[in-house]
C-alpha cells in the first residue's frame, strides 16, 4: 500500500464495519437464494421475503456507510454516556457474568431452561451487585417460568424442560 493511500485511509476504521456489513449481507443473500419453500395460496409472500429484505438492507447500509466514511464522515462517541474510559475493566463483575452465561450454556440441556435460566438470572444480578438474595431468587424463578411458558404458549417454541420434564 502506498504512502498516499495509507494516509488517506488513516482514521477510517469504520470501513471495517462497512466490510463486515457487506459480508454479512452477502452471506444472508447466499443463504436466501438456497431457501426452497413451496408457494402457498394462504401466504403469497412466503418465507423468502424476509431474508431478501434483510440482505438488501445490510448491503445498502454497507454501501452508504462506506461512501460516508470515504467522504470524511466519522462516528461520534455517545454524548449521553457517563462512562469514564480512564478506569480499568471491572473484572470482579465481568468474570462472574461470563461464568454464569457459560454455565447456562452447559446446563440448559440437562437441567432445563427453568432451572438454568433461574440460575442465569440470579447469578447475573448477584454479579452486578444485588444483595437481596431471597427477592432476587423469587424474581429469577418467576422470569424463568414466565419465559418458559411465554415461549411455549405464545410462540409454540418448546424450551428444554430437563429435570422438570413431566412437571412443567
Amino acid at each position: 500500500m502506498s504512502t498516499a493511500t495509507s494516509r488517506r485511509l488513516t482514521g477510517r476504521s469504520e470501513l471495517g464495519v462497512a466490510a463486515l456489513l457487506g459480508v454479512l449481507g452477502a452471506v444472508v443473500l447466499w443463504d436466501a437464494v438456497g431457501l426452497h419453500a413451496p408457494y402457498s395460496q394462504s401466504d403469497p409472500v412466503g418465507p423468502r421475503a424476509v431474508p431478501y429484505a434483510v440482505a438488501a438492507l445490510l448491503l445498502a447500509c454497507a454501501v452508504v456507510l462506506a461512501i460516508d466514511v470515504l467522504r470524511g464522515g466519522r462516528g461520534e462517541a455517545e454524548g449521553g454516556e457517563d462512562v469514564d474510559l480512564t478506569h480499568p475493566t471491572d473484572w470482579r463483575t465481568v468474570v462472574p457474568l461470563v461464568a454464569v452465561f457459560a454455565a447456562n450454556i452447559v446446563l440448559i440441556d440437562t437441567l432445563g431452561w427453568v432451572v438454568s435460566g433461574a440460575l442465569l438470572f440470579f447469578g447475573s444480578v448477584v454479579a452486578l451487585g444485588s444483595r437481596h438474595y431471597v427477592r432476587d431468587a423469587i424474581i429469577s424463578l418467576a422470569l424463568a417460568l414466565g419465559s418458559f411458558y411465554g415461549f411455549y404458549l405464545g410462540l409454540g417454541v418448546l424450551l428444554p424442560a430437563g429435570i422438570l420434564e413431566g412437571v412443567l
